[in-house]
């Protein structure tokens, strides 16, 4: 096979680093992943090796260029994904998914589904009144529905914004806490929080939250009501029981969204209670107008040891 050289030139410093990654350890891991060698000069990245590796990595480096053209921060996770949307011929797919732009952040990061399942999670959210999004942590399942719901309510899509979750450290007694009912949720929401803060200006979420338009409570205080006009979200599902669930499923009403979350294999109910997450799954799979997304430890989008450390502890599991 022939030898090969080639250089790629980047728009600017700044999407140099971006691609390249801390000591040019994107460059490190395109370079295991094709046979090729890789390497950083100033603004350009200069590849040689054999003809068919320089190509491949050619179609690596184009296929992230929504990501380094923003300056974006390239993840292990992010070159995986091109990599297997090259090996199984979905480039097309993989293009569409950098075209659909979910968001904006308060700072300008443009927000995308940065998987085929989390892509495919976003679309069952958007087609389906109830969706089920099940999966291993940092798969984005909270954050992605909490960006879909923030914009549904700054689009005037839904009068308010419900998210909830079991206070399952707390066994849902809160009585012991001090303060008032928000100060002794709050340390349990505080995930719902964080995806909030990316959207909304965090002095301007207590006026919100007074004015009714976004609600966080526990799961126990949704019983007897009625949920309509919403954007339900309804985090760590998994740690609900069946009735509690349940509950929470039929107060769904009229012009309602609502998105249940969790990982079944991190359950922290006392005493080997049964999971509503589970149950659900079981018993719902089949009714028309719900949906359900199941992400894997492919779809973890948080520091690359997180996916190293969810397969571990599947494969011990």
């Amino acid at each position: 096979m022939s030898e090969d050289s080639q250089t790629i030139s980047l728009p600017s410093v700044e999407s140099a680093i971006a691609l390249a990654g801390k000591q040019e350890e994107n460059l490190r891991y395109i370079a295991k992943m094709t046979g090729a060698n890789l390497s950083l000069q100033g603004q350009d990245v200069a590849i040689y090796g054999k003809a068919k590796p320089v190509a491949r990595s050619i179609e690596v480096i184009k296929a992230l260029e929504a990501f380094w053209l923003e300056a974006k921060p390239i993840t292990e996770s992010d070159i995986l994904v091109v990599f297997h949307a090259l090996d199984t011929n979905k480039m097309e797919e993989y293009e569409g998914i950098q075209k659909e732009v979910l968001a904006r952040t308060r700072n300008g990061e443009l927000i995308r589904a940065k998987t085929f399942k989390q892509r495919q999670y976003v679309k069952t959210i958007q087609k389906y009144d109830i969706t089920f999004g099940i999966g291993p942590a940092g798969t984005g399942k909270t954050f992605l529905a909490a960006v879909l719901a923030v914009q549904a309510l700054l689009n005037d899509e839904c009068e308010r914004l419900i998210l909830t979750r079991p206070a399952v450290e707390a066994g849902e007694k809160l009585g012991f806490l001090p303060g008032d009912l928000q100060q002794k949720v709050d340390p349990f929401l505080r995930p719902l929080y964080d995806a909030l803060y990316q959207f909304i200006e965090p002095i301007k979420i207590p006026e919100l939250i007074e004015k009714g338009k976004i609600e966080v409570a526990p799961i126990a205080y949704m019983r007897g009501r009625t949920l309509s006009n919403a954007f339900v979200i309804v985090d760590e599902a998994q740690n609900t029981t069946p009735a509690q669930l349940k509950m929470v499923l039929t107060r769904l009403g009229f012009g309602s969204k609502m998105v249940v979350t969790g990982d079944i294999t991190q359950t922290d109910l006392p005493n080997q209670q049964q999971s509503g997450l589970i149950v659900a799954a079981k018993i719902l799979q089949d009714v028309n107008g719900i949906g359900f997304c199941n992400l894997t430890q492919a779809d973890v989008i948080r520091h690359p040891l997180v996916q190293k450390i969810v397969a571990a502890y599947e494969k011990h599991l």
